[in-house]
């Protein structure tokens, strides 16, 4: 496959940002995101044409790119640039930066049949990763008439509920245009409400958690739980004791957490205690509510440990881990925050964790779901994506995706090289998932 870049061009907002407007400063939660783009890409097929015509994929980019012009007025802070010395974003309009490319050599079901073995060429489908904009678009486009939407979005503005609204306000405005259009954003909203914690908490350097340098130290792959076998995982990992069934992100991650576990113990000779953290959005939790469509990071971790005894190097049993998440996940939904807490809460996970990570003795998982966002709803005009992907991640975690019927969950791990193959070997790993052979 090969994937080449035919038009470079910023896009910038049909109305010029006001004055008052060309400056957003970020919070003290924003701040210490890191300092990567977030990549998310969309697979769209064909829409029933027999392959690309001129007259259809100019009226298609045209669409597009008046589409996000318009959405950039709402989404203002998108067309600037940021400013890493002074934690800020110039709303400069300087545009948003969109490329178009061609892939040949592929039809894009040929590309899906295979993509276990695509995951290395994903990446050519985002562009933008180290380029200054906020946020770089790629529109690929297959011969056969199929595209894919690749995102790169700056985590120090963005979370996952940020990216979707985003998203989700530029599909509406393609597919329908800007009347009734139910998105509006509302930027600095975080930076305002901790504006008097901040100035009473002193913002440290913070320390990132170990990163994998490219693919010279880690690697990616997936795995896909089909429905059936998370129905299955449900079955085994409950007990009548717990205060309500487990969820799909419960027992996929109590799986994923154990076989890390056994690859630990092959590596250390013990068990180790660990600790498995979950990304979760804050907005549901913090009282006074925010305005609904509040971007920014506003975000926490929920964080559930395993402590190893000393005298056993047994793993846990499934249904032990899911008892201890159970309990940590329904512990943090029931825990109100208040709006000039917000920072301070975030503040501490990243700590504990950092803490955690540095002592060298206990295993630090990190863990992201993105199910039940969604992502398989966006119609810029042409139907609804057929997959939804990432790319390589440079840190250690495992990314949860829905799969495209909504039974179903993906897992993106990007893993250390030489622990990638013992995981992905490990029993119940083979047992519960759907392509895991086709990896080793």
């Amino acid at each position: 496959m090969e994937v080449q870049i035919v038009c470079t061009k910023l896009i910038k907002p049909s109305v010029p940002t006001p004055p008052h407007l060309r400056t957003l400063k970020l919070s003290p939660v924003d701040q210490v995101q890191y300092p990567v783009k977030t990549a998310i890409l969309l697979y769209y097929s064909a829409d029933g044409s027999t392959g690309r015509t001129g007259k259809v994929e100019r009226r298609r980019m045209d669409r597009l790119e008046t589409s996000l012009s318009e959405t950039l007025t709402r989404f203002y802070p998108l067309a600037g640039r940021y400013i890493k010395d002074g934690n800020w974003v110039d709303c400069n309009d300087e545009g948003v930066e969109f490329f178009v490319a061609e892939v040949k050599g592929c039809r894009l079901s040929e590309f899906l049949s295979r993509r276990d073995e695509m995951i290395d060429q994903v990446s050519h489908l985002a562009g933008g990763e180290f380029t200054s904009p906020v946020v770089s678009i790629q529109i690929s486009m297959f011969d056969c008439g199929g595209l894919v939407m690749g995102f790169r979005l700056c985590h120090y503005l963005f979370d996952a509920f940020s990216s979707i609204s985003f998203i989700t306000s530029w599909a509406t405005a393609s597919r329908q245009g800007m009347d009734d259009h139910e998105i509006w954003p509302t930027f600095g909203v975080a930076n305002s409400i901790l504006a008097g914690a901040a100035n009473d908490l002193r913002l440290p350097k913070m320390k990132p958690l170990p990163r994998l340098m490219g693919t010279d130290n880690g690697m990616t792959k997936r795995i896909v739980f089909d429905g059936a076998e998370i129905s299955a995982l449900r079955a085994i990992s409950h007990d009548p004791s717990f205060p309500r069934q487990p969820s799909r992100v419960e027992v996929v991650t109590a799986l994923i957490w154990r076989a890390r576990m056994r690859v630990s113990r092959a590596k250390h000779g013990r068990l180790r205690t660990s600790l498995a953290a979950h990304t979760i959005n804050l907005r549901p939790r913090i009282v006074p509510p925010l305005p609904r469509w509040s971007i920014g990071n506003l975000q926490s971790r929920v964080t559930t440990t395993f402590m190893a005894a000393a005298d056993n190097d047994q793993l846990p049993q499934l249904k032990d881990l899911v008892g201890l998440l159970i309990d940590s996940f329904t512990k943090s939904k029931e825990t109100v925050v208040r709006r000039e807490d917000v920072f301070a809460s975030s503040l501490q996970k990243r700590n504990e964790l950092h803490e955690a990570a540095e002592k060298g003795e206990v295993d630090v998982y990190m863990f992201t779901s993105w199910c039940r966002f969604p992502f398989y709803q966006v119609d810029f005009g042409w139907g609804k994506p057929v997959w939804l992907s990432r790319i390589h991640w440079a840190y250690e975690a495992a990314t949860l995706l829905d799969t495209e019927g909504g039974d179903g969950i993906e897992a993106w791990l990007s893993f250390n090289k030489k622990d990638m193959p013992l995981f992905l070997q490990d029993k119940d790993i083979l047992a519960f998932t759907s392509n895991p052979r086709s990896k080793i």
